[in-house]
């Protein structure tokens, strides 16, 4: 059949994956017009082969998203700090951002409540740079034991395969460290009108070291140019019915054309000594560091200027992990910190294969000189000498590296406990205080009514009550209006039951 072109031109031939030319696009080989299609139909075969694997296995969590490219400038001076190259004055650096919901699945809304995922890809001069992170400073829980269970309680019931608020709540309420994460997500920063207007946090306490070798532990602010914009739960309500890739279309219709949206890096700074002493554990995922305490440095500017061209190749294959560290950053002494740089690349190798690190959108810019070889799907030659150490000019290690990574000391018995105390190391100071002195009153009211309306979404009347402690624990004026908002809107519903009576209801519009 004859080919039309939208710009009159002449197409390019189709081709096998192999590249040889193909006869047709849309009829198979057959034994007359009627006939049995033939096994010799190479194309045929190649064509209904592939589109049977077209699809990866999903993220666990943060299977929704989409992202872009950009680049990286530094803006500041914080050599003093560290000696990575990424971060010295002037440097300019290739970049990829993620972000994404954390609950839903691939096809869920983008605005639902939920925490953002923000992870950051920075192609260094000295190889790939990961901060991987959220759009709240904090997190749910502080060990990794309890990682696997959490998303579990956000996902979906093995009975009626249905999301389930009740199954939330037990986990929440039965875990008070989430209280600060969780006033976070009912507040109004659970739900961003774009991803344009929300800060990014690497959350976690990271370490710097500078030319001289000192160490230092900071933490990671992306912090929006666009300034922080959210969705009232009515109008995230609103929008999961009327487009559920809100958030990802936002992106790339304003990228597209020409509105790159930009985030200003900024860190916190904590002296290596001080961490000892803290009036409460540095290193714990809940806690934040008051800005009084350890003000704000800037570092640099993060935009985002170009679109991805295949989704698949450059967005689901893209792979963040936080152990990608480079000379002058590392980890910290941070329990979940460190289970993630193990767990974030071996979720890599079950999704997308062993050698996840050669797909081009996580090759590093440089040169790569490792002894890993052979598994599936390796794309890059290997050259001998394959072992080391060995006598025939195959790549050396540097011991001079090795003040950079994880080096810090610790002393004791192993145990499985929870952090050693600090004077204020307890799980409702935070959240209490963010009610208090950060939320105006009106940004409480907002609090109030989003709670209200999750925990009447078929929590049973059990959980109900440790609710009511939980937010009472966090301020009692807080949970006072929260009870009270509950007890009435039931009333209201069943004035003789005056409870929830289906525990496995689950609401599909109003997620956490």
């Amino acid at each position: 059949m004859k080919e039309f072109s939208v710009n009159n031109q002449q197409p390019p031939p189709t081709t096998t994956d192999a590249g040889a030319p193909v006869a047709s696009d849309e009829h198979s080989l057959t034994v007359g017009p009627d006939g049995p299609l033939l096994l010799q139909d190479h194309y045929l075969i190649e064509q209904m082969a592939n589109f049977n694997r077209e699809r990866i296995p999903e993220r666990q969590p943060h299977a929704k998203g989409g992202g872009a490219f950009g680049t990286f400038t530094v803006t500041q001076d914080v050599s003093a700090y560290t000696r990575a190259a990424v971060f010295q004055p002037g440097a300019e650096t290739e970049a990829i951002v993620r972000f994404s919901t954390v609950a839903g699945e691939r096809g869920s809304p983008d605005t639902w409540r939920d925490p953002r995922g923000f992870a950051v890809k920075l192609y260094t001069s000295d190889g790939n740079l990961d901060i991987v992170g959220n759009n709240t400073p904090i997190f749910f829980i502080k060990d990794p034991m309890k990682f696997q269970h959490f998303i579990r309680s956000q996902k979906r019931r093995a009975d009626n395969n249905l999301r389930d608020h009740d199954m939330q709540w037990d986990f929440w309420t039965l875990s008070p460290e989430s209280a600060h994460q969780v006033t976070w997500l009912m507040g109004d920063r659970g739900i961003p009108r774009s991803w344009r207007h929300m800060n990014g946090y690497g959350s976690h306490t990271y370490m710097w070291i500078n030319d001289k070798g000192e160490r230092f532990w900071v933490k990671y602010h992306f912090k929006t140019d666009q300034g922080i914009e959210f969705f009232t739960q009515h109008e995230a309500d609103q929008m999961a019915s009327a487009d559920t890739d809100y958030h990802q279309r936002d992106l790339f219709d304003h990228i597209a054309g020409g509105q790159f949206p930009s985030w200003t890096l900024q860190v916190q700074i904590m002296p290596f000594e001080d961490a000892k002493t803290y009036r409460f554990n540095p290193f714990d995922l809940t806690k934040v560091w008051p800005h009084t305490d350890y003000p704000l440095h800037e570092v640099g500017k993060l935009v985002l200027n170009r679109n991805v061209t295949d989704y698949h190749t450059e967005m689901e294959q893209v792979a963040f992990e936080p152990n990608n560290a480079v000379p002058g950053t590392g980890l910290s002494p941070d329990k979940m910190l460190l289970a993630r740089g193990f767990s974030y690349a071996d979720a890599h190798r079950a999704r997308l294969g062993v050698n996840y690190k050669q797909i081009p959108v996580n090759a590093a810019k440089v040169p790569v000189r490792s002894y890993t070889k052979d598994g599936s799907m390796r794309v890059h030659n290997v050259t001998d000498p394959v072992y080391a150490p060995n006598s025939y000019g195959g790549p050396a290690a540097q011991p001079e590296r090795t003040d950079d990574g994880g080096l810090w000391y610790a002393d004791g018995e192993m145990v499985r406990a929870a952090y050693t105390p600090h004077d204020e190391d307890d799980d409702w100071g935070q959240a209490g205080a963010l009610v208090r002195e950060v939320l105006d009153d009106d940004a409480r009211d907002r609090l109030v009514d989003n709670v209200v309306g999750h925990l009447l979404n078929g929590v049973s009347e059990p959980i109900l009550r440790r609710a009511f402690e939980y937010w009472h624990n966090v301020d009692k004026d807080l949970g006072d209006r929260i009870e009270a908002g509950v007890r009435d809107k039931q009333a209201e519903l069943d004035p003789k039951a005056g409870q929830q009576a289906n525990p496995a209801r689950s609401s599909m519009q109003s997620k956490a």
